[in-house]
């Protein structure tokens, strides 16, 4: 069987000592019990003695938190050890975590103590908290600087004194992960009753190998990892526990660890510790990040759609996703584009998918944020209602201001054929409608004329509505729609007009034809 690993989660210690993070104790309680139902093994819940609102947010989280260890950080002081058993009082599980620096630069400097000191003041914490609490931790800060032998001894000193964990943390996120490895294996070797304690790994990311150094530590035989949601913590933060958790998981063949973590819960208990921090959680962050299982690139969404595990090593639902995001844009490809467009209720023929592709793609290349599944059924819309193509619009050109007269001109290509023609109008769309006129030869009268946007944002689709009328050869009055779709609001009048006179085409056919403007240089193809 495998041998369990034990995740110590520090988001509400370590985590909230984030630049500019404060949570109150309801906050504070509100994570506590999303921690809970993550099944991790220890919650420590804050520094007492820090602050009489870390207090009581400790009191409370031991009041009210079920299931994992309460721990609480001290330093090798009586009245911090005191403070912090004080707040643990109503936990049914209590740890007093205590630690001292064993780093030279940290011994002379911060802490101005002689080695022996060091041993004596670790000794004396853990036999202080023993007298609180039969479980004690105790770390080594500034571990990965220490020196081995010497961090050796005080450790033993801590075991001897009645230490049950020791901590052995990357403070300053100086390690790599081989050197992890090694102190490791030669403190499991060279303390003194190491064999009856669980050894701990805390690493912090300045270089950004806290979950690198951490899973090292594990293949050494570590048996707990410190670490917060979202690898919040101070400077580059801390150790991102998610990830940790999921490299467990998805690599089972070759750490061969187990643990009793609810997978399931971290993506929801990762966006309440964001809400909750004001820490947004960059996109692109693995496991929880927005883009962690979100696919643009077309060979991609091909390789998914057929089978998600060509490219998706994790489960979306493993860590409480509903399923993958196929995110529409310029690099997305037909198979991505067809299946969308079905879940979103369309079955375009040939011809009209392949028009609609086309949108699709124009479209992408002018979005930046990407296009929206609103987007989508506005194209898909368009192409399923439209008339064969009779007329398209190949380019157009229009000049409009306050002091000069709205002009137009317009291409339109037509049996193998393009014509061009200029208009004059009361704005830049009537004139483009006038050149459109002239161009088909199709009297037309614009009966109603509706614009509305169909997407959000400064880069919304705009929407066009329009219904046009002519004479039939029999008198009678023959009308049609045509909608058009574009960012851009002439555009899109342009599309929405062709597209209402290649429906009057269509309609026409039971009539003895249309009446044809004689100055249209389309006379001749149109009559």
């Amino acid at each position: 069987m495998s041998k369990r690993v034990i995740f110590f989660d520090t988001t509400l210690r370590d985590g909230e000592q984030s630049p500019g993070v404060a949570l109150t104790a309801e906050e504070k309680v509100e994570i506590g019990q999303a921690l809970a139902r993550l099944g991790v093994d220890v919650i420590e819940a804050g520094f007492p003695v820090s602050s009489p609102g870390d207090f009581a947010a400790v009191k409370a989280i031991a009041q009210s938190v079920r299931g994992p260890i309460i721990a609480a950080l001290a330093r090798t002081d009586f009245k911090d050890i005191e403070r912090a058993a004080e707040a643990l009082a109503p936990a049914k599980h209590r740890r007093i975590h205590t630690f001292i620096a064993t780093s030279e630069i940290h011994m002379k400097y911060k802490l101005r103590m002689e080695p022996d000191q060091v041993v004596e003041a670790a000794r004396a914490a853990v036999a202080q908290a023993r007298t609180f609490v039969d479980d004690v931790e105790f770390s080594c800060e500034d571990a990965t600087r220490s020196d081995w032998d010497f961090m050796a001894r005080v450790c033993s000193a801590a075991v001897e004194a009645g230490a049950t964990t020791l901590n052995i943390p990357d403070t300053v996120g100086y390690t790599t992960p081989t050197e992890y490895y090694n102190l490791i294996k030669y403190l499991r070797q060279h303390v003194r009753g190491g064999a009856k304690v669980k050894f701990s790994v805390h690493c912090h990311n300045d270089l950004g190998m806290g979950v690198a150094n951490s899973l090292a530590a594990l293949e050494a035989g570590a048996d707990q990892v410190e670490g917060t949601i979202n690898g919040i913590g101070e400077r580059a933060g801390n150790t991102s526990l998610e990830e940790v958790i999921m490299a467990l998981r998805t690599r089972k063949d070759h750490y061969h660890r187990s643990h009793k973590i609810n997978t399931e819960q971290i993506y929801r208990v990762s966006r309440l510790v964001s809400s909750l921090t004001g820490m947004p959680v960059q996109p692109n962050k693995a496991i929880v990040g927005a883009n962690a299982f979100a696919h643009q690139s077309g060979i991609h969404q091909d390789g998914v759609l057929k089978q998600p595990l060509t490219y998706e090593i994790m489960k979306p639902q493993d860590v409480g996703l509903a399923k993958s995001e196929i995110v529409m844009g310029k690099l997305s490809g037909r198979h991505a584009f067809r299946e969308r467009l079905k879940e979103l209720g369309f079955e375009l023929s040939g011809e009209e998918f392949t028009r609609a592709f086309a949108r699709f793609k124009e479209l992408a290349d002018r979005k930046k944020g990407g296009v929206t599944d609103s987007d989508l059924e506005a194209i898909a819309q368009a192409e399923s209602q439209a008339a064969p193509e009779v007329y398209s619009l190949e380019n157009f050109h229009v000049t409009s201001g306050t002091s000069t007269i709205p002009t137009a001109t317009v291409r339109l290509p037509y049996q193998a054929q393009t014509f061009p023609e200029a208009a004059c109008g009361d704005g830049p769309v009537d004139a483009l409608y006038r050149a459109i006129d002239r161009l088909t030869g199709i009297d037309c009268r614009l009966i109603d004329y509706t614009l509305k946007a169909v997407t959000s944002g400064q880069d919304a689709l705009g929407e066009v509505t329009v219904k046009v009328a002519t004479r039939g050869g029999g008198g009678a009055e023959v009308t049609a729609l045509g909608r058009g779709v574009s960012t851009d609001v002439i555009e899109s009048s342009a599309k929405a007009y062709v597209a209402a006179i290649n429906k009057l085409v269509e309609n026409l056919k039971d009539h003895t034809g249309p009446a044809v403007i004689p100055c249209s240089p389309a006379k001749e193809a149109v009559s």
